[in-house]
């Protein structure tokens, strides 16, 4: 099965700006470092075909190339749900059978979590890996890659899951503590921190 990963990543600039509140100072070298551990993650994968990032963001598109993922250009700063979009339709062009669409602020997130991920999974269908709330979407395994459209965002797990029910495509929740464990808050570096200590 053709498996392409798709990491949309924004301007590094503009990351982050809810834990830059709550920690009084700018964030921008932890989006960095974060991206960074996400792309190695995907890049390692020995189940992965290729790797899409989508951004406008120079550093990230250089630390793309450097480790062999394709950078796809965003041609203005849309949205996750827009630039995950884009990266689907790429996929579709390439020939993919379905994509992994991941977020570029889990660091925990390894090679092996992602091969485990795409080994347990090889029906048609829709897996929303869901943040460690139960709320959000830290990523979907999309199979065929236009089984939904993303829909990223606050209580994106039921959008997700509704959209699924709408196209007729079988869905299921996963909670995987790598892809759960994203940086958003203070609490959340912490716990991040605490968990890779």
């Amino acid at each position: 099965m053709r498996t392409v990963a798709i990491l949309p990543v924004k301007s590094f600039d503009a990351a982050k700006q809810r834990l830059s509140a709550d920690l009084g100072e700018p964030q921008k070298p932890l989006a960095e470092r974060m991206v960074a551990r996400v792309l190695d993650a995907l890049c390692t994968a020995t189940s992965l075909e290729r790797v899409l990032v989508v951004t406008r963001e120079p550093v990230a598109a250089a630390l793309a190339s450097g480790l062999g993922a394709e950078v796809v250009d965003e041609p203005s700063l849309a949205g996750h749900s827009a630039a995950a979009i884009r990266g689907v339709d790429r996929a579709l062009e390439l020939g993919a059978d379905r994509v992994l669409l991941a977020a570029g602020d889990c660091p925990l997130l390894t090679s092996g979590d992602v091969d485990e991920l795409l080994a347990r999974h090889t029906d048609r269908g829709v897996v929303i890996l869901a943040d460690r709330h139960g709320s959000g979407t830290n990523g979907l395994l999309l199979a065929p890659p236009d089984a939904i459209t993303p829909a990223f965002g606050p209580g994106s797990r039921e959008r997700h899951a509704a959209l699924a029910d709408i196209a007729g495509m079988p869905w299921q929740v996963e909670a995987i503590q790598a892809f759960a464990l994203d940086v958003d808050t203070a609490d959340d570096l912490a716990l991040v921190r605490e968990m890779s200590a």
